[in-house]
């Protein structure tokens, strides 16, 4: 496990840790992967000499990834929420998550290949639902909440009123 971080996000993958973190590293700005460990015995989801560790960064936030097995599952109770700051970054971050195997959700979520939840949201998005104005907040909330993959311009126009 890494010391360099006083607090880093791990992450449970049953045996793809590493596809994962270089799927993210490609994916994702300021992204990498830092470190391969190999398990230096068996365990009970691999042998000796397997990957049993990968420290990977995600958009600047130092995460591990331990191939633990298939005893436990991510869900939706925890997500990266990533914000863009126009459709074509919007698209190019969905389209490479769903378009890995992943699959569309509601809101501006998606699930990557690995069961990993990303909530894939507009600026413009966060400001609407948090306007000061409540009628302005509950226009791009109820056009938030018809959509799959966020639309930047019906977002805009919801606040437009």
């Amino acid at each position: 496990m890494s010391s360099k971080h006083k607090n880093t996000i791990c992450l449970w993958y049953d045996g793809t840790a590493l596809e994962a973190a270089q799927f993210y590293a490609k994916t994702f700005p300021d992204s990498s992967v830092d470190a391969v460990h190999h398990a230096p015995g068996d365990f009970p989801s691999g042998k000796k000499g397997d990957v049993l560790t990968v420290e990977f960064t995600v958009i600047g936030i130092p995460c591990i990834g331990l191939n633990g097995g298939s005893a436990f599952k991510p869900d939706e109770a925890f997500s990266f929420q990533v914000a863009t700051d126009d459709q074509e970054e919007t698209d190019r971050l969905w389209n490479a998550i769903v378009g890995n195997g992943g699959q569309e959700s509601a809101c501006g979520w998606c699930k990557d290949k690995w069961g990993l939840s990303w909530q894939i949201t507009p600026r413009v998005l966060s400001e609407g639902v948090t306007d000061p104005d409540p009628a302005v907040a509950q226009r791009v909330f109820a056009a938030m909440m018809e959509m799959r993959k966020i639309d930047v311009a019906k977002i805009e126009a919801a606040r437009r009123g």
